[in-house]
């Protein structure tokens, strides 16, 4: 083979290298799980606002509710796999709604950043308008980036569940070789879109996180302005940390976020 030829090869397969990543980028961050609102909607959850406008799942508590919780959840599955938060927060006496994404559960829609975080402002703009405050936003993982980019004046404060700094970082970890700051087309940069908020923000990470390592989450909250508080989930991993935590958890939680006279 003459050099050019193994240099026009060498270049095509560069190219496609890294225009794959680019290409199916969405099929590597994005892996919603579908079902309609009914399957979903079991064990004490509601289709939410209603069943004909999905837009996820709530769970009232057994007495008036002390305050709202928006969950967002992480990158696969679908809102009705998070039912545990419902469980626990319920308990604590808090209305919690299961927030879905567009693409995910029934719901119609478009992947994407983009997508998402619009569609999460226009789902908290409704909770504050049916419900009323107080208003927290719960995001895990993916979640995470979503709740730092749509949270609003309404929200009275967030919990971030294994959060990054910016995806960048996160790619760049998994994917070394690969220029990801070119590639990225979602950029979910949480240090960014928290940079002025000036509310209770808890960043909570795993110890033995392997998929978002905890010093990402680690980094995000020394950029906060504050007030904040870091929890870290001793010899918990990405997807079992819920199993290291338990009502007196949840509890120092929510007496942060809400308050110290809010707690229970």
């Amino acid at each position: 083979m003459k050099p050019a030829a193994i240099m026009l090869w060498l270049v095509t397969a560069c190219a496609i290298a890294l225009a794959a990543p680019a290409m199916f980028q969405d099929s590597l961050l994005y892996h919603p799980a579908r079902a309609p609102a009914a399957e979903m909607a079991s064990a004490g959850l509601a289709a939410w606002p209603a069943e004909g406008d999905f837009r996820g799942l709530v769970a009232e508590p057994a007495g008036p509710a002390r305050a709202t919780a928006i969950v967002f959840h992480g990158n696969a599955g679908h809102a009705g796999h998070r039912a545990y938060y419902a469980a626990m927060l319920t308990r604590l006496g808090l209305r919690v709604i299961l927030a879905e994404y567009p693409a995910y559960g029934p719901r119609d829609g478009a992947l994407g950043e983009r997508s998402l975080v619009d569609d999460a402002a226009q789902t908290i703009a409704l909770a504050h308008r049916l419900h009323g405050p107080p208003l927290l936003l719960i995001g895990e993982s993916l979640g995470a980036g979503v709740a730092a980019a749509s949270q609003r004046e309404q929200v009275a404060a967030l919990m971030l569940i294994t959060p990054w700094d910016r995806l960048e970082q996160v790619a760049a970890h998994h994917y070394p070789w690969l220029p990801v700051g070119w590639l990225l087309r979602d950029r979910y940069d949480s240090v960014a879109h928290l940079a002025q908020i000036g509310r209770p923000v808890l960043v909570a990470v795993a110890e033995r996180d392997r998929i978002v390592p905890a010093r990402f989450g680690t980094a995000l909250y020394e950029t906060l302005p504050g007030p904040k508080k870091l929890e870290v989930v001793r010899a918990a991993d990405h997807n079992d940390w819920i199993r290291y935590v338990d009502d007196g958890w949840w509890r120092s939680a929510l007496g942060f976020l809400l308050g110290e006279a809010a707690s229970r």
